[in-house]
């Protein structure tokens, strides 16, 4: 990929006793075979590793202060550095943008880096919502390579809310890449309806691919009903129907339902043998609130599927006051549509033989 030419070029030598050239090389190295922290790299893994010979340099190459000061070094060039890596890509691998997906996610900070002023309080991809937090988004194509000019990624408030931030996107990418017929991926949570439907009337319109809320699915699943199953791959199946323009694909996979229930299931037992356990001994009723808060915690979505009777304020714990049972009526609901997802493909659609679902054709 020619990137010794590319930083030989930007890290010219200078008066220093060891080449930058040479610090980057024992870094991407590091990184390469046994990922670390720069202090971690000069503590104890440059005297482990051949890299002083291969190097043709002594221990100042990894010295500590030279490490970090080589990464501000590079931060300079960051911009000409996604430039080259895109255009690279696109020249080697024939990387086509056509198809890009859109996700974000969170990073918590802790210590000083909570001065930072875009970190806030919001949701923790992590599940650490005690903690500041900053929002990454990132572009990227069906071969796991981000869509670059200045920055493959934005790093944005901790409390910027997924909805809001697929606009600015569009717009950007349409600013530096102009209005080609990318279909964009994203899940159901980044865009509002409101986005959608400027999408769909945009010139020309933009494509999509989209999951919806699992109320849509259960809305339209009787109008399913009649669909065939189409095999697309060992274990995934998918329903075709059209509506208003857009292509609603209901998927499902054999082994994300068996993960999906194995998971459940296994949940469940846990939190049926703590609430054995806690009406074995029948703790008092402010204690007995607390043990069930914890397990509530640890069993998630599964302890929507357990009926718990408590006792009221004036009344003892006893195992006539604190019952439960299975609802096991839920659960013969929840199983069927375990590994089911409903997806929205706006694109241009040529039709096959119809067939009549949702009040519109779908494809044969």
């Amino acid at each position: 990929m020619q990137l010794d030419q590319f930083w030989n070029q930007r890290l010219e030598p200078g008066r220093e006793a060891v080449p930058w050239s040479q610090v980057l090389q024992l870094l991407v190295v590091n990184r390469l075979i046994n990922p670390g922290s720069e202090f971690r790299l000069h503590r104890h893994w440059f005297d482990q590793t051949a890299m002083a010979d291969l190097l043709g340099v002594d221990f100042a190459v990894a010295s500590k202060d030279r490490l970090y000061r080589c990464l501000d070094h590079l931060l300079a060039h960051q911009q000409d550095l996604f430039v080259f890596l895109r255009q690279s890509w696109q020249d080697l691998l024939h990387t086509q943008f056509d198809v890009l997906l859109y996700d974000l996610t969170s990073t918590y900070l802790e210590g000083e880096a909570e001065r930072i002023p875009s970190a806030k309080s919001g949701y923790s991809c992590d599940g650490r919502p005690d903690c500041l937090q900053l929002v990454i988004a990132l572009v990227v194509t069906t071969d796991g390579f981000p869509l670059v000019h200045e920055v493959p990624y934005e790093v944005m408030d901790g409390d910027t809310s997924d909805k809001t931030t697929l606009k600015g996107f569009l717009a950007k990418i349409e600013s530096m890449y102009g209005k080609a017929e990318r279909v964009w991926v994203m899940d159901r949570g980044i865009p509002t309806e409101a986005v959608l439907k400027e999408m769909r009337e945009a010139d020309p319109p933009v494509r999509y691919l989209v999951g919806t809320p699992r109320a849509k699915m259960r809305k339209m699943e009787q109008q399913w009903l009649e669909l065939p199953w189409r095999k697309v791959r060992d274990s995934v199946s998918v329903k075709l129907a059209a509506e208003g323009g857009e292509m609603y694909v209901l998927a499902k996979s054999e082994g994300r339902q068996a993960k999906v229930m194995a998971m459940r299931r296994k949940k469940l037992a846990r939190l049926l043998w703590k609430l054995r356990a806690m009406r074995r001994s029948c703790p008092a009723r402010d204690q007995l609130l607390l043990r069930i808060g914890a397990a509530k915690s640890a069993a998630s979505r599964a302890f929507g599927f357990v009926e718990i009777q408590l006792p009221s304020a004036k009344q003892a714990v006893t195992r006539e006051t604190f019952t439960f049972r299975v609802r096991k009526e839920k659960l013969r609901e929840a199983e069927p549509v375990d590994g089911r997802h409903l997806l929205i493909y706006r694109a241009r659609i040529r039709w096959g033989k119809p067939r009549r679902c949702c009040g519109s054709a779908t494809s044969s």
